[in-house]
């Protein structure tokens, strides 16, 4: 006979009292609270270069260790992990910011006195939308509906008339989007170049265009872009631009790139169409966080503010609400999805449209759960500023130098030796993955209040 299953409060309390809770705890707070951590067996040392004895600490005991740890699953996904999405939001505000403001060993602070613009690019209507407007004196409108939506109404980007959505047309825009941002930038680049009096070809050796960009999922399971566009010398982020290069001419192309950009689709059911991004064009210019602060009615936006956006909107691409956390398998695995009827009505016409020969470049069925979305929720050109790499690289270099100031030594003087195999993955109970939550949790809210705290100061 079964046992019965003991209630959730009094299995956390189980684990807690356990004898092995507080090196579990440890090995959990160094992942930043992992939801999935990657469990590793091995050991790690630290030896001399010349004579490769080990080296020993303060108190005498060698500098090395044995047994087991973990390391963070690294995925950016805050549904599936939070601790590694914080983290990964993190360095995206790190990346974005030093390309508006420098500061990095990559990009000089100079960069902030070149002409830089916020821009978001918008998608088109494949049908009307239960949405939230407002008046511009912030009164609510009601929608076509006629009911005035609250802001986390269900309804919200649904269709009106399910039956008459254009569904084949959003996925086809969707599976395009990238390659439309790559037209935009090639459209923007003549349109600078005709401006300033100049070829194509002759631009890049006057200047040159550099940008990072975010996609974010709408309600209505489609993306926009939010792009940050700059304009340097030919060199990239070291170099001036030219007398000619400014934000007003910056944003005149812009405007000019956005109506002339177009994409067209395969022919299906006998019908052509070019894609296009929608009407709604939003440009901002970047001033610097300490610039004053005067309103000229062309909607700034300061460094700061627009790296936290970018952050939000890197790790909120691909939430619970918008898509799926892992691949569909098949068309029926559609239906047992946790997103609404709209969501898996896409997912479904994308998976319809991934059999058809005239699509089968563009993976429709892989990127299903992505509402046929293949593109990188983060990018940016090759001189815009740091790299995920780099940042990374600066925190292993900083950890392993304040473990060698424990001792003494330098890392010119030292060789760290590895060796670690993986094991398994996750956590061993539900339990466990509940107690890492709120580590992550608690972790969070404690970055948060030194955050305001410094603030304040």
């Amino acid at each position: 006979m079964a046992l019965p299953e003991l209630p959730t409060i009094d299995r956390l309390q189980r684990r807690i009292q356990s004898p092995d809770y507080q090196k579990w705890r440890e090995k959990v707070e160094a992942t930043g609270g992992c939801a999935h951590p990657v469990r590793l067996s091995g050991h790690w040392m630290l030896t001399d270069k010349t004579t490769g004895a080990v080296l020993t600490k303060p108190d005498g005991t060698p500098a090395m260790k044995s047994g087991q740890l973990f390391a963070p699953c690294g995925n950016r996904r805050e549904s599936v992990c939070p601790a590694c999405s914080d983290r990964y939001a993190a360095d995206a505000f790190h990346l974005v910011r030093a390309g508006m403001s420098g500061g990095s060993k990559d990009v000089p602070t100079t960069v902030a006195d070149k002409p830089r613009l916020f821009v978001t690019l918008t998608a088109p209507s494949f049908g009307p939308v239960h949405n939230r407007r407002t008046s511009a004196a912030g009164k609510p409108i009601p929608c076509r509906c006629g009911q005035t939506h609250h802001e986390y109404d269900a309804l919200l980007g649904q269709p009106l008339n399910p039956s008459r959505y254009d569904y084949t047309g959003h996925v086809l825009w969707q599976a395009h989007a990238s390659k439309l941002w790559n037209r935009f930038t090639i459209y923007l680049r003549r349109h600078l170049a005709r401006a300033a009096g100049l070829t194509v070809k002759e631009f890049k050796d006057h200047a040159r265009l550099s940008y990072a960009k975010v996609a974010e999922f709408q309600k209505r399971g489609i993306i926009h872009f939010h792009a940050m566009i700059r304009l340097d010398g030919p060199e990239g982020a070291h170099d001036a631009p030219p007398a000619w290069a400014t934000a007003e001419l910056l944003t005149d192309a812009v405007q000019a790139a956005h109506e002339a950009t177009g994409v067209e689709a395969p022919e299906i059911d006998g019908t052509d169409r070019l894609l296009a991004w929608g009407e709604q064009l939003d440009i901002r210019p970047i001033r610097t966080a300490d610039a004053p602060q005067v309103e000229d009615g062309q909607g700034v936006i300061t460094d700061d503010r627009l790296a936290s956006y970018v952050a939000k909107y890197a790790t909120k691409g691909t939430g619970k609400s918008e898509a799926a956390d892992r691949p569909v398998r098949s068309r029926d695995h559609i239906d047992y999805l946790d997103v609404s009827e709209h969501h898996k009505r896409i997912m479904r016409t994308a998976w319809d449209l991934g059999d058809l020969d005239e699509l089968d470049g563009l993976n429709l069925r892989r990127w299903c759960h992505m509402l046929a979305f293949r593109g990188h929720f983060l990018s940016k050109s090759q001189r815009y500023s740091t790299t995920f790499k780099r940042i990374r690289g600066d925190r292993q270099t900083y950890r392993l130098e304040e473990n060698l100031a424990e001792i003494g030594a330098t890392a010119d003087t030292v060789a760290v030796i590895n060796d670690w195999q993986m094991t398994s993955v996750g956590h061993q109970s539900p339990e466990e993955q509940e107690l890492a939550l709120a580590i992550a949790e608690r972790q969070r809210a404690a970055r948060q209040h030194r955050y305001e705290t410094e603030r304040k100061d």
